[in-house]
């Protein structure tokens, strides 16, 4: 069953509605690989009459945009970050709880990166981590905290021994992220294409590798959507392969490559 270009189309517009995320015409192939799962589940022999499906049934809708939705991720991914979060951390200690965002968590590598560092440093009471992303399914992942054991290496040697318990059994050949570490993070199903103040307020978002997947116009109003759930004093931490050159961000301050302050 091949996608064919006025398809591809049809769910480019509804991907990019839905998500914000443009897919250009390179993407078709990728499209039809990752859809292509979903034909044979409805047993359905073309991707129109599988539109048809995602256009009348949210639960399908949300599957489609999980299988899009999925990127590479890694522990301690672009390691000046956390360095920088442990020289902030000094300061956050005259706050009465330190909160930080993780907001394209994926599967939670990032937000149980962040989680090391911090109960590393501070006192159980003294930090929290909310994790959100779009993708339901790597929620649901993130949630259970259990990895493939070549995720392992990329954590530093003294966290491995801290925080993460080799699996046995029939877990042979994954490790679990500690318990005890799991009850400071939480996780959620987010839009950043939303504005939500209910998210909260946090001292420090990490919004990174999902940006490079916009247009200057949906990047702008994914700033402007989180922008009121950072604290003024507080950071926003952008991939080193992104920018925000091309964005209105009068109230941020560069700091460093791809570190924000909010300054108003």
């Amino acid at each position: 069953m091949k996608l064919e270009v006025i398809e591809f189309e049809i769910f480019r517009a509804l991907i990019f509605d839905e998500v914000g995320i443009y897919l250009d015409d390179s993407k078709i192939s990728l499209i039809q690989n990752r859809l292509y799962s979903r034909l044979i589940y409805h047993k359905i022999t073309s991707f129109s009459n599988y539109f048809q499906i995602v256009k009348k049934e949210q639960q399908e809708k949300t599957q489609m945009i999980n299988l899009i939705t999925t990127n590479e991720t890694y522990f301690f991914r672009e390691r000046q970050h956390f360095d920088f979060l442990v020289s902030q951390v000094e300061q956050f200690k005259e706050k009465k709880r330190l909160n930080i965002w993780s907001a394209a968590s994926s599967v939670g590598a990032e937000a149980y990166s962040i989680a090391m560092l911090l109960d590393d440093m501070l006192d159980k009471n003294q930090w929290n981590v909310f994790a959100s992303d779009i993708n339901t399914e790597v929620i649901q992942k993130a949630k259970k905290g259990l990895y493939n054991e070549s995720w392992i290496d990329k954590i530093p040697e003294k966290f491995k021994l801290k925080y993460c318990l080799k699996g046995k059994r029939k877990f042979d050949g994954t490790f679990i992220i500690d318990r005890e570490l799991q009850k400071n993070v939480t996780f959620g199903i987010h839009n950043l294409l939303k504005e939500d103040h209910s998210v909260g307020l946090y001292d420090m978002i990490f919004l990174r590798n999902v940006l490079i997947y916009f247009d200057s116009k949906i990047k702008q109003k994914v700033i402007d959507n989180i922008l009121p759930n950072l604290k003024i004093g507080g950071f926003l931490v952008i991939s080193l392969s992104e920018h925000l050159d091309d964005l209105n961000i009068e109230k941020l301050q560069k700091c460093q490559n791809s570190i924000y302050k909010k300054i108003g």
